[in-house]
């Protein structure tokens, strides 16, 4: 799901893309407990919002190396 006119104030990125431009992508927890992804150099695009669960799950297969075509 997609969702637009989400708090500016709220977005975190990561220390590590202090130096490149603004260039990242950034989180937010929404005020019903889902975590939004977003890029900061296009915030009028929205942000990809997912349950806790299922965005646990992602990250875990990153780690892991599971993902693939």
């Amino acid at each position: 799901m997609v969702r637009h006119n989400l708090p500016a104030h709220r977005w975190r990125s990561s220390s590590y893309s202090a130096d490149n431009g603004g260039q990242c992508v950034e989180v937010q927890f929404t005020e019903e407990g889902f975590l939004a992804v977003g890029d900061s150099k296009d915030r009028a695009r929205g942000a990809l919002v997912s349950g806790p669960v299922p965005w646990g799950n992602f990250i875990r297969a990153v780690k892991n190396a599971r993902l693939g075509p």
